[in-house]
C-alpha cells in the first residue's frame, strides 16, 4: 500500500509538471499561430499614400535609438529555449560621433567619422544611410538610423539623433561597469618626531 501511494504521488507530480509545460508551449504556439493567420490590413497603393508611408517610417526611424524590452511571458518562455547569442548588424553611430558631423564636410570626412555606409542606393547617390540593429539574447531590441544627405559632394543636412553614447553601448553589450568598493583607510596614529642629540664632548 505504501509503495502504491509513493508511486502515485511521484506520477502525479510528473503529470502536473508535464501538463503545465504542454499548456505553456501550446499557448505560446497558439499565440504565434494566431498572429500568422490573421488577415493583413488592406494597403493603399496610390503614389501619395506610398510617399506618406515612406516619410512616416523615415521620420520614426530617424527619431533616434529605440529600445524594445521583452515581455514577462517571453522572458519566462526563454527558460525552455536554446541559447540565443546577441546579434548586431549595421553601423553603430554614437552621439559623440554624430556631434562631430557638420554641414559642409566632404564624403571622405563623413566616412572617417561614421565609417562606410551600410546602404548605398544607386537611385539616391546623394544619400547615405547608417542603420543599426542590436538583438540581445534576452529579447531586448535596439534600433537606430542616421541618414546623411549630400549636395555637390558636401553634407547638406543629416537626420538622426538621440543616440546612445559609447559608454551606454558598452554597458548594454558587456553589462554595467563594476565600480570598485572604496576601502576605508586604516587609522594611522601620529608618530612623534625623532630628535637627534649631539654626543657630549669631554673636557
Amino acid at each position: 500500500m505504501r509503495v502504491k501511494q509513493a508511486v502515485s504521488h511521484r506520477f502525479s507530480a510528473k503529470a502536473v509538471l508535464a501538463a503545465g509545460l504542454v499548456c505553456t508551449l501550446t499557448l505560446s504556439g497558439c499565440a504565434s499561430w494566431r498572429n500568422q493567420t490573421r488577415a493583413a490590413p488592406p494597403v493603399a497603393t496610390d503614389a501619395a499614400a506610398t510617399a506618406a508611408d515612406a516619410d512616416k517610417s523615415a521620420a520614426i526611424a530617424n527619431a533616434g535609438a529605440q529600445t524594445v524590452q521583452a515581455s514577462r511571458l517571453q522572458k519566462f518562455l526563454w527558460i525552455f529555449s536554446p541559447y540565443r547569442p546577441d546579434i548586431q548588424q549595421g553601423n553603430f553611430v554614437s552621439q559623440e560621433m554624430l556631434n562631430q558631423l557638420k554641414a559642409g564636410q566632404t564624403r571622405d570626412q563623413v566616412r572617417f567619422l561614421l565609417g562606410s555606409p551600410l546602404l548605398l542606393d544607386a537611385f539616391h547617390a546623394d544619400r547615405w544611410d547608417y542603420p543599426f540593429y542590436l538583438a540581445r539574447g534576452n529579447g531586448e531590441l535596439t534600433t537606430s538610423r542616421v541618414t546623411v544627405f549630400f549636395k555637390d559632394d558636401v553634407v547638406e543636412r543629416f537626420e538622426g539623433g538621440n543616440l546612445p553614447s559609447e559608454r551606454d553601448y558598452i554597458d548594454r553589450i558587456a553589462g554595467p561597469a563594476k565600480v570598485p568598493e572604496k576601502k576605508d583607510k586604516p587609522e594611522s596614529r601620529p608618530v612623534a618626531p625623532i630628535t637627534v642629540t649631539a654626543p657630549a664632548t669631554q673636557q
